[in-house]
């Protein structure tokens, strides 16, 4: 732990985390782009949980998918995240920091912990971005996501004025 304190970058924690980014985002899958900037911020567009083969993880959660591995695809859309957001900037040390997350989980009527769900992508990317990951979140569920995908969540990050310290 003592190292991921000493790393004072995006790019340098991602390394310390022994985190591997996929070699490009996934592509959309319909009329938008990964990531856009305005204002000094970078929308980054819905992602699901897309694994390096392409492979989605479909399913509801609360009937055929359990909270644990909800959690991991959870973590896969954030690393998905960060694939498009360094695609977009060309290095994560160019952003400050995290502003807002927002996952959508598709579930059952009674399913009630979104929240535990997209915890893991919160904590992966504040993991990332050191004091300044620290962001506004809202989950809840939905009774589907396109093609039938088990998490997707949509972020917003600030960019750096200057270099990041």
């Amino acid at each position: 732990m003592s190292q991921l304190l000493q790393s004072n970058t995006p790019e340098a924690r991602l390394r310390d985390m022994g985190l591997t980014l996929p070699q490009s985002p996934p592509n959309p899958i319909g009329s938008f782009c990964n990531a856009r900037s305005a204002g000094g911020m970078v929308y980054v567009s819905g992602q699901g949980p897309v694994d390096a083969q392409g492979v989605l993880r479909t399913g509801t959660v609360g009937a055929d998918v359990s909270v644990d591995e909800a959690r991991q695809h959870a973590r896969l859309v954030a690393l998905n995240i960060l694939s498009a957001l360094r695609a977009h900037c060309g290095s994560l040390d160019q952003v400050a920091g995290v502003v807002k997350l927002q996952g959508l989980v598709n579930a059952t009527p009674e399913f009630a912990e979104h929240p535990a769900i997209i915890d893991e992508a919160s904590n992966l990317i504040a993991g990332v971005f050191g004091k300044s990951g620290v962001h506004a979140r809202t989950s809840f569920g939905v009774a589907s996501l396109p093609n039938r995908i088990t998490v997707e969540i949509d972020a917003i990050f600030e960019l750096a004025e200057g270099p990041v310290q």
